[in-house]
This record gives structure tokens, C-alpha cells and sequence, in this order.
């Protein structure tokens, strides 16, 4: 059954999701709230600043939040840190916003969360894992023992991710993916959708979808011999309905960004409107 906003179900033992009130394009039937532990609580992306998910929080925990953790800071998941840290008394967690993209840059983390670190409530134990890609400050978390992942917008149901420059950064998506293969990951709690319940094959999935794109950047340079962005991104998203070429955008870019890393495409300026051509054609010209 698809979620709903305002919804509430248990994924597993302590785990419990709560859908915050804020559907929309981007964001499918709302942000996913995560409230885990028994007695005392922590939570994993409080989502929007709503007044009326802040109240339903603190009902579903009784207040006995210990610790409030943000996945990211864009403004669908971190910007209720505040209000349900004032209520509480909780500690807010993560990584500070970054200066570039839309972020929410009143989240102020009184305990800042590095690769590795832990946090425990009861016997439950969180492991933060830095997957940078979607946001330059993304944590994944894993909780331990159990192979369930809360991937915040690095993986969703339903939907591959927005990579969008210059805070976000599609060679740093791919390598934090290539780090989740090597970890116990088997189950996936997304931001925004259902639980994912095959997590490697979804990563093997949204890796090889990521790479057929990639190629498909490659293929239509060849053929167009340069192109800039706006005329690039019909090309290449010709398989996508033309209403979301504008977000697509973002992502077409990216993928332009790592290829010039890689040294296989070249573009003539900095400039937005820069004619992008493959690396072994004739430099572009004006």
C-alpha cells in the first residue's frame, strides 16, 4: 500500500515511521520521520518545520527524545530539529549545512556526527556513515546488528535521486554506493517512499541506471559533436516525460562534471551556457 501523510507504521522492532505532512513532486507522500527505540527515542529526520509533526512526535515519544539526527539539511528533513530539541531537551546531530544549494542553514548541530561515530539508545546503536553525493554533508545510518539502512535522499523508493551541482556530485554518489556494497546492508528505510526490502539489489540497480545514463551523456556528444545543457538534456532525457527536464538538469550535469574529472569530455567556459564536446573531438569554438 502506497503511504499517506501523517501515516505511522513499525518497519521493525523499535523502528517506527512516521510520515510527515509535506507531499509533494519532489518529496512523494511526504518526508519519512523515523522514531526508534523503546522507552527513550532517538529521531532520524524530523522533517519541515511543522508545528502539527513536531506535536505528533513528541506524542509518539512522550517527549523522551534523546537525540535528534538529521540525514542532510535540505528543508524537507532537518529544519523541525529545533523545535523538537527546545521541546525535549534533545541533542541535535549531524553534519552543518554547506554554503552552496538549498539548504537549511538555521540546522545547528550541537554534536557534529564524523564517519564511524556511534550513537546508541537503550540496546539499539546507530553507526553514521558519511555518504556524500546527493549532499555534501549526507549520513546515511545504520543500525546495528539488524542490516537496515536510513538512507535520507541518498536511495528512495520509487525515484532515483537529484544529483545537482554545486553541492551535490555524481562521482561522489557512485563511490559512497560502492561504499554500501562492502557494508551489512540488506534493508533500506528511505527518506521518502516504502521500505526497500533487497537493499544490495537496489544499489546494483541504481548504480547501473546511473552508468546506462552516463553512457547515454557519451553516445549523444558523439553524435551532436557539442551541445550546451539545454539542448543536451532533451537528448539525453528523451525517456523522460519533458515536464521534469528542468530538475534533470541538475543531474545532466553532474554527469557532465564527473566525465570531466574522468577526462573524457571538455567543455569551451565556465559559463552556464558552456558548449560541452567529448574529449578526443575538435575543441569547440564560437
Amino acid at each position: 500500500m502506497p503511504l499517506s501523510s501523517g501515516q505511522l507504521d513499525e518497519i521493525a522492532p523499535g523502528v517506527r515511521r512516521l510520515v510527515a505532512r509535506n507531499p509533494g513532486f519532489m518529496t512523494g507522500p511526504g518526508t519519512n520521520t523515523y522514531l526508534i527505540g523503546h522507552d527513550r527515542y532517538l529521531v532520524i529526520d524530523p522533517g519541515p518545520e511543522d508545528a502539527v509533526h513536531v506535536e505528533r512526535i513528541l506524542k509518539e515519544t512522550g517527549g523522551r527524545i534523546d537525540a535528534v539526527l538529521a540525514t542532510h539539511t535540505h528543508p524537507d528533513h532537518s529544519p523541525a530539529a529545533k523545535a523538537l530539541a527546545d521541546a525535549s531537551g534533545a541533542k541535535v546531530m549531524g553534519k552543518p549545512a554547506p554554503v552552496h544549494g538549498r539548504q537549511d542553514s538555521g540546522f545547528s548541530p550541537s554534536q557534529l556526527l564524523n564517519d564511524g561515530d556511534q550513537v546508541t539508545i537503550g540496546s539499539l546503536a546507530l553507526r553514521a556513515l558519511h555518504t556524500p553525493g546527493h549532499a555534501s554533508n549526507h549520513l546515511c545510518y545504520l543500525l546495528e546488528g539488524t542490516g537496515l539502512l536510513f538512507t535520507g535522499d541518498h536511495l528512495m523508493q520509487g525515484s532515483t535521486v537529484v544529483i545537482g551541482p554545486p553541492d551535490g556530485s555524481m562521482g561522489d554518489y557512485l563511490r559512497s554506493l560502492a561504499r554500501l556494497q562492502k557494508e551489512p546492508v540488506t534493508r533500506i528505510a528511505p527518506g521518502h517512499g516504502l521500505t526497500i526490502e533487497d537493499a544490495q539489489a537496489e544499489i546494483v540497480r541504481i548504480v547501473a541506471h546511473r552508468l546506462q545514463r552516463e553512457a547515454k551523456v557519451v553516445e549523444r556528444l558523439g553524435r551532436l559533436g557539442s551541445a550546451d545543457i539545454d539542448t543536451l538534456v532533451v537528448s539525453v532525457y528523451d525517456d523522460v516525460d519533458s515536464r521534469l527536464h528542468p530538475v534533470a538538469k541538475g543531474s545532466l550535469l553532474a554527469h557532465l562534471l564527473k566525465l570531466e574529472e574522468d577526462g573524457r569530455v571538455v567543455r569551451d567556459s565556465p559559463a552556464i551556457n558552456a558548449q560541452w564536446s567529448l574529449q578526443n573531438s575538435p575543441p569547440p569554438s564560437r
